[in-house]
């Protein structure tokens, strides 16, 4: 573990490679799962606050689940998440474009029509964060559906938290990944 301010990251986000290939995918991740995308409590005062500036880009689906289950749902495990569509298909959030899964959240951000891009669950995918009282542990992970991004990280020689440095600044700020950084050439 490398240990960044009040975060202990796990060597496979320094070692393993990652980049997200949604040629190969289609967004399967906003599909596949158990359960919506895991949110934290200011995350769920956000997404009802948009949700009428990002209904006109949902499905008809995703406005069904949310007008019945609401903006955000505690799922079976009382996790916070969003919610599902049909109980546990996609996102009730995700748009479709040629074949792809993508975000009406971030489709939103691009087009300045919210300042918020996405939970950040899921901007830090494939990291996975643990959160305990005094420090944050960061976790890669595997998920079978996507070796694609395994293979095409490792191709472009781009280890997960390079791949991340945006959504990692976003969570935890530009001199957290800085730190980071130091730490990894120092522990090379």
């Amino acid at each position: 573990m490398i240990e960044v301010q009040n975060t202990l990251i796990h060597e496979d986000v320094i070692t393993e490679s990652f980049v997200c290939n949604l040629n190969k995918c289609k967004g399967i991740c906003c599909v596949e799962g158990d359960s919506g995308a895991p949110l934290d409590v200011a995350e769920t005062a956000i997404l009802a606050e948009i949700y009428p500036k990002i209904k006109h880009m949902l499905a008809p689906k995703g406005i069904a689940a949310i007008e019945q289950y609401g903006t955000s749902v505690v799922d079976a495990d009382g996790d916070l998440t969003t919610p599902c569509v049909d109980g546990n298909k996609e996102c009730a959030y995700v748009t479709f474009e040629n074949g792809i899964t993508k975000c009406a959240i971030e489709k939103a951000h691009e087009q300045g029509i919210v300042d918020w891009q996405k939970p950040i669950s899921c901007h830090l995918y494939p990291i996975r964060i643990t959160q305990y009282p005094e420090f944050d542990v960061l976790n890669y992970d595997r998920w079978h559906i996507c070796s694609d991004a395994c293979t095409f990280g490792r191709e472009l020689k781009v280890p997960v938290y390079t791949f991340l440095k945006g959504p990692l600044i976003r969570k935890y700020g530009e001199e957290w990944y800085r730190e980071l950084e130091n730490s990894v050439s120092s522990n090379l």
